[in-house]
């Protein structure tokens, strides 16, 4: 977990060589700051603001800089490193700020027929969480997605033999992008599940990612209960049915919006 430094006013702050890795500057000023040399991978730049911010030898690496403001106007004194992860979620980034990373105008130039064209085949990967009682719907989920290219993680498939279980589980779900919550009596109950959907909806708020979240349900009981937890999940989320699972035509005309959510579109 990197730095919080949520809303900070950092104008001019000299940051050189520093390893911004996983920091949060969600909202953060960075107007006027120094980024010589900074490694910001996997770091939270949600409405920043870089204007006239200086950069050489920046390291972005698997981040998202759709939101971040000033990249037009940013002070180059040398190419910086900018990775696949980066381009592929940012998107549709300003020429000048390709440019002031050193990119080849060629590249720049085939860059947007380039991830259109990878588009259709985006998914975001996914853990799931389960009650071990729901064991038989957990893997057929998970065999489904796997056929249809989205990369999904779960306990009982995935964990090594000797893995101490609470943080192995913590790195999965972090690494994964979206967190598949399994809703049944077998489960609502449980306080890891009760954890998991708590901390996917802060992870929503911390930076700004929307639908972290994915709960479905085998019964109603998560429709029943009183637990404000639930109510939170009821209140904020659509939340696919798979009651009839065991019915084939009915899986499928809930796996299909399941799939189509997870797109990258």
């Amino acid at each position: 977990m990197g730095a919080e430094l949520i809303d900070s006013n950092l104008c001019g702050a000299n940051f050189e060589e520093a390893d911004l890795s996983g920091a949060n500057l969600k909202r953060a000023n960075l107007v006027e700051s120094k980024l010589r040399k900074t490694i910001l991978t996997k770091a939270i730049l949600t409405d920043a603001n870089l204007v006239l911010a200086v950069i050489s030898e920046t390291i972005f690496a698997d981040i998202d800089l759709s939101e971040v403001k000033g990249l037009r106007r940013l002070r180059s004194n040398g190419p910086s490193i900018v990775d696949h992860q980066t381009l592929m979620q940012s998107k549709n980034l300003p020429e000048k700020f390709l440019r002031d990373c050193g990119l080849p105008d060629q590249f720049i130039e085939y860059l947007p027929s380039l991830l259109n064209s990878l588009e259709p085949l985006q998914f975001y990967s996914c853990f799931i969480s389960h009650s071990a009682k729901d064991e038989e719907f957990a893997q057929r989920l998970y065999a489904d997605l796997q056929a249809k290219g989205i990369r999904c993680w779960y306990a009982p498939e995935n964990l090594k033999i000797g893995d101490e279980i609470s943080p192995t589980l913590d790195k999965a779900i972090r690494v994964h992008e979206k967190l598949l919550l399994i809703f049944s009596e077998n489960s609502i109950s449980s306080a890891w599940v009760r954890k998991e959907a708590n901390e996917a909806m802060a992870t929503e708020e911390e930076t700004g990612k929307k639908n972290v979240l994915f709960p479905i349900r085998l019964d109603d009981s998560i429709m029943d209960t009183t637990e404000q937890w639930c109510s939170d999940v009821k209140r904020e989320r659509h939340i696919g049915d798979f009651r009839n699972w065991k019915d084939h035509d009915v899986y499928q005309k809930s796996f299909a919006p399941l799939l189509r959510d997870l797109g990258k579109v």
